[in-house]
């Protein structure tokens, strides 16, 4: 469903511990060196994206979705990670976008990188959309803890992708502008 309003899928957002921007072909290098880490891919649903040629489809995708941002550190200014927003699957009727795709280093797990990231981007969504979602392997427990550490709310819907000749379940957790408003991710 199309935002309420102009929408920039692209912004340059920042705080004091991460920026984000536009991804650009020429980062391929620097985010490739961060998810060559097999660990970083271990319970995702796309376990073997760690391989180069599985994360050089994966980097062409977001390229060409128009929503992908490079996760930079604010200190140092080392690429970290990437995210991405994507408004195409929308529920009927509902006027919410999608932040998923995102990826840290192992350095950056359970601390501020994350959070920040999930902060500046629902703020931003939430300007144009009424609520943000989050598409979730079933199983990957990690993800799924650190959405409810944020606020989202697990919702009934479920989404399935084939993947690796199979299907790959995804369950889809949603925030609004009154659970942001609540400040979770700002405690």
């Amino acid at each position: 469903m199309r935002p309420m309003r102009d929408f920039d899928a692209q912004p340059h957002l920042f705080d004091n511990i991460v920026r984000l921007r536009p991804m650009l072909p020429s980062d391929f290098d620097a985010l490739f060196a961060v998810a060559s880490d097999r660990e970083i891919w271990a319970i995702h649903p796309a376990h073997d994206r760690w391989q180069e040629p599985l994360f050089r489809t994966f980097f062409a995708d977001g390229l060409a979705s128009g929503g992908a941002l490079v996760i930079e550190d604010t200190a140092t200014g080392a690429v970290i990670g990437s995210s991405r927003f994507d408004p195409s699957r929308s529920g009927p009727g509902e006027i919410e976008i999608e932040i998923g795709w995102t990826f840290l280093p192992r350095s950056h797990w359970g601390g501020v990188a994350n959070r920040s990231v999930k902060r500046l981007m629902i703020g931003h969504a939430l300007t144009a959309y009424d609520r943000v979602i989050f598409l979730v392997g079933e199983g990957n427990i990690r993800s799924r803890r650190a959405l409810e550490k944020i606020g989202a709310v697990l919702t009934d819907r479920r989404h399935n992708v084939p993947l690796h000749g199979g299907i790959a379940r995804h369950v889809i957790y949603a925030i609004d502008r009154a659970r942001f408003a609540e400040g979770l991710l700002n405690s």
